[in-house]
């Protein structure tokens, strides 16, 4: 017993606090090896000043979290900045590979896929496409923070009295943008979020506003108020499109993620995540000697308590030869409470030769 445990306690005190530092501290710092690849963030629709604004803000996000990467930006649509050219810029060093594309998307997005598919596909330097920023606790969160931004949820909690405002919704409408595959990922979010309002949540596809206007019933068969909380960063959209749909359905409407610090925090460790992929050295080197696809899905479900599962297989079938491929990126756990990755050297691609 130290001398200044109180002599009469049965128990330890704890005199002093630390924090950890380094690559324990958060999982979106990674640590990263001077020659990395360039985080590439994939960015819908144009470049305009909207847009900009956000992806400038996550760009900033991101390389602070990845010390010594190359953070670039490049759009699916409109003539400048457009991903392709930006992809072009880059040069290959040595057969290694160039760089990690990030879609700026929390949920699969069939149109805006199949843009940087193409940009990567047609791109000279070895590349890999990045998994998409959710489902994940960091977007529940995100959510929770734009809802309480407009009063329609409670900031935050005093113990265990929740601070409510009088305009706080009593249910929830997730929206994703995109079809099936979007929504299901959303439930995910939607059932995270539930658990930090304690009110209803559902899930629903902003691209189809029958979807919403469902959504919206079925929680006001329990409820008598309904939100909408986007869960878009902002320029998978057109202006006044989350406007007309809150309209139509008679919900109040939270702003999307924008810049966030969590989309910011995502992409980083989306792009950590696939380059500790260990698939990748395999995935490159088949790429480059053209002798089998280069490609890889993830075959793993994301934990709703924010535990990563494993990473997918690698899948060859059915599936073209093609010069770059898509890293099945493996989510990481919620910031503060994990490790952020030790990222390997970049591999080279060279070694099936």
């Amino acid at each position: 017993m130290s001398a200044d445990q109180d002599s009469g306690s049965a128990l330890p005190v704890r005199t002093s606090r630390y924090r950890r530092t380094g690559r324990h501290s958060s999982p979106h710092q990674l640590s990263l090896p001077s020659d990395s690849p360039a985080l590439v963030i994939a960015v819908p629709g144009s470049a305009r000043a909207e847009s900009d604004e956000i992806a400038i803000r996550v760009a900033d996000m991101a390389a602070a979290s990845c010390h010594g990467a190359e953070v670039l930006i490049g759009y699916l649509r409109g003539g400048q900045d457009h991903l392709e050219d930006v992809l072009d810029s880059l040069a290959s060093r040595e057969g290694s590979l160039a760089g990690v594309v990030v879609p700026l998307l929390p949920f699969p997005n069939p149109e805006a896929d199949q843009a940087i598919s193409d940009a990567v596909a047609a791109a000279e330097a070895p590349l890999l496409i990045a998994d998409h920023l959710g489902p994940h606790p960091l977007l529940a969160e995100a959510l929770h923070a734009r809802l309480a931004d407009v009063g329609l949820a409670r900031a935050a909690r005093v113990g265990r009295i929740s601070i409510v405002t009088e305009t706080a919704a009593d249910g929830v409408i997730v929206g994703a943008v995109g079809g099936e595959e979007a929504v299901q990922a959303a439930e995910v979010v939607a059932v995270l979020l539930a658990s930090r309002l304690t009110t209803p949540v559902a899930a629903a596809s902003l691209t189809d506003p029958g979807s919403i206007k469902d959504a919206a019933a079925r929680l006001r068969q329990a409820v008598p108020r309904v939100a909408l909380a986007p869960c878009m960063v902002g320029p998978e959209l057109t202006s006044g499109t989350l406007e007309a749909i809150a309209a139509l359905t008679s919900t109040d409407c939270a702003p999307p993620l924008g810049s966030h610090a969590a989309v910011g925090q995502l992409v980083a460790m989306r792009y950590g995540a696939a380059l500790a992929d260990p698939q990748v050295a395999t995935m490159v080197a088949r790429a480059k000697s053209g002798s089998s696809p280069a490609r890889a899905s993830n075959g793993g479900a994301h934990a709703d308590d924010g535990e990563a599962p494993d990473a997918g297989q690698a899948s060859s079938a059915d599936a073209p030869p093609a010069a770059n491929g898509e890293a099945a990126a493996e989510p990481a756990a919620p910031a503060g409470n994990g490790e952020a990755p030790s990222v390997p050297a970049p591999p080279a691609s060279s070694s099936a030769n």
